[in-house]
């Protein structure tokens, strides 16, 4: 689910364990809770926040496991919380729509092939670049892995690239529905936050 940091939301989550005879369906998802507090979406004299399932991914992570986006409600599990954009959203089940997603590999505080102090060699070689000196030795195995645990997960990738600054990348979605749509978009994003954790790097 999205946080209601400002101006941009940051990506949350947690686990549960439940036992399905077959990939379960929404309707068959409980509402859970969280401590809004926490999340800048709720004081600490009344925290608690609903989260209502929205969409469901085969979670290429863990065997038979699955990934929830949720929508945050208020505590009464029907009324969306003011942090709650996807919930202001005119679906529009029939549009399709196209998103890039630029974003840099951070390494210690650093974009990702930067050198300790200073600055690269200056940009031309690195938009759709390849070899060591132009994307170095951990950014396309992230890339590429991330491809994959997106197809596997049932989202629309549609390709990813180099970008123009050392460090930088992007992947594009392509999703039928307004909902649908920024939905896979931001598991696409998750997935990716995810992914790097191992790599002891962050996404900007």
């Amino acid at each position: 689910w999205l946080d209601g940091y400002t101006p941009v939301p940051n990506l949350r989550g947690k686990t549960q364990i439940k036992e399905f005879a077959e990939f379960p369906t929404l309707e068959q998802l409980p509402l859970w809770g969280f401590d809004g507090s926490s999340t800048m979406q709720a004081e600490g004299r009344s925290s608690d926040c609903v989260l209502k399932p929205v969409a469901l991914y085969p979670d290429p992570a863990r065997t038979n496991g699955v990934l929830v986006m949720c929508e945050v409600m208020m505590p009464d599990g029907v009324t969306p919380h003011e942090s709650n954009s996807r919930a202001t959203i005119l679906d529009d089940e029939g549009a399709w729509f196209g998103f890039e997603q630029e974003y840099f590999f951070y390494k210690d505080g650093r974009p990702l092939g930067f050198p300790e102090s200073g600055y690269p060699a200056p940009q031309g070689p690195y938009y759709t670049g390849v070899g060591y000196k132009n994307v170095g030795d951990v950014a396309r195995k992230i890339v590429e892995e991330h491809l994959d645990l997106c197809l596997a997960a049932g989202i629309n990738h549609e390709g990813i690239n180099a970008e123009v600054a050392k460090g930088q990348w992007e992947f594009q979605i392509f999703g039928k529905g307004s909902k649908r749509a920024a939905d896979q978009i931001w598991m696409a994003r998750y997935l990716l936050l995810r992914l790097t954790e191992k790599y002891g790097i962050d996404i900007e």
